[in-house]
């Protein structure tokens, strides 16, 4: 194989490394093998190389998550990865096969950064950091979907026109409110500022949520609703991110979205430790060195690109 093949290649592997990495329900085996993978100096580089070229067609994300959500990537008889890289990669120069995939949200925020908005009907909305929202306004309805991260709105009145959002695998509709939605890997937290809304999920009937409450919903559908202290779960607006007996695997999908380059968690055990700690949103980087003073967890940075997040080693053991 020539030298140039082997660039190509080298090149093609670290593309699909890195869309494989997006992934945030990656087991833990795929990522101790993408761990060994880039420890690999030239694998290094070549895997900085396929994150800025993504960063170039970052449009496309929002209809990538989607179509990976609703299993039409990485399965039998879908999209694979590598089509769906390239239908990103042809977006980047325009290519017809690129538009038809993508599919941008209308307000967004930046990595580590908030952004906050006023729609045509008066109603306020603060995004949290790497969010996005589609909004569709009609006579009949105000209808937004969260394509990712977090938000909180403040609806402006009108009995005429239902205030929906739709996150995941469900919806919550306004009764007069401010609520705030997060969209977490594999469930979605609503957490009422407010007055009260309305939550539905799968099959089960809507549930009232009132003001002080926090409900979430997943694949298995509604979990029953609890009292929240309502400052410190909307603390993101304020710069500060709150978790009490936050499993460590939410920990991590939430600080990455205040810092660049991945987290990778590598046992599937150590993700269950519970996290109680308030973090300046500004620093993920020290929010990461806390949570390995306090738990049995080693966090280590890979060329500079990806953070490591795995088992801690008794003391005295090798490793």
């Amino acid at each position: 194989m020539s030298a140039e093949a082997e660039r190509d290649g080298l090149s093609l592997e670290a593309l699909e490394w890195f869309v494989a990495m997006q992934d945030e329900a990656t087991a833990a085996p795929r990522c101790r093998a993408f761990a060994a993978w880039i420890a690999d100096p030239e694998h290094a580089a070549a895997y900085a190389k396929a994150e800025a070229l993504w960063a170039r067609f970052e449009m496309v994300r929002p209809e990538y998550e989607r179509m990976r959500r609703a299993g039409r990537i990485g399965q039998g008889g879908g999209i694979g990865r590598r089509e769906a890289l390239l239908g990103g990669l042809a977006a980047t120069v325009g290519l017809s096969l690129g538009w038809r995939w993508a599919r941008q949200s209308d307000y967004s925020a930046g990595i580590g950064q908030g952004r906050s908005l006023v729609l045509a009907d008066g109603s306020r909305v603060e995004l949290g950091p790497d969010a996005g929202i589609s909004v569709e306004l009609t006579p009949e309805a105000r209808r937004i979907r969260l394509d990712r991260g977090q938000a909180w709105f403040q609806v402006a009145p009108d009995a005429a026109r239902p205030f929906v959002v739709e996150a995941g695998a469900g919806w919550v509709v306004a009764l007069g409110t401010a609520f705030d939605v997060n969209l977490r890997a594999g469930q979605v937290v609503v957490t009422v500022t407010e007055h009260a809304v309305s939550v539905s999920a799968g099959e089960a009937a809507p549930v009232t949520l009132g003001q002080g409450w926090q409900m979430s919903y997943g694949a298995r559908g509604l979990v029953p609703g609890r009292p929240v202290d309502t400052g410190a779960a909307t603390g993101w607006r304020q710069g500060r991110l709150v978790f009490d007996e936050v499993p460590l695997r939410e920990v991590l999908a939430e600080l990455q979205r205040y810092r660049r380059g991945r987290i990778l968690l590598l046992d599937d055990a150590v993700g269950a430790l519970p996290v109680t700690a308030i973090f300046d949103a500004s620093d993920a980087d020290a929010a990461l060195s806390h949570i390995a003073r306090i738990l049995p967890i080693r966090v280590r940075e890979a060329a500079g690109l990806v953070v490591l997040v795995d088992r801690r080693a008794p003391e005295g053991a090798a490793g």
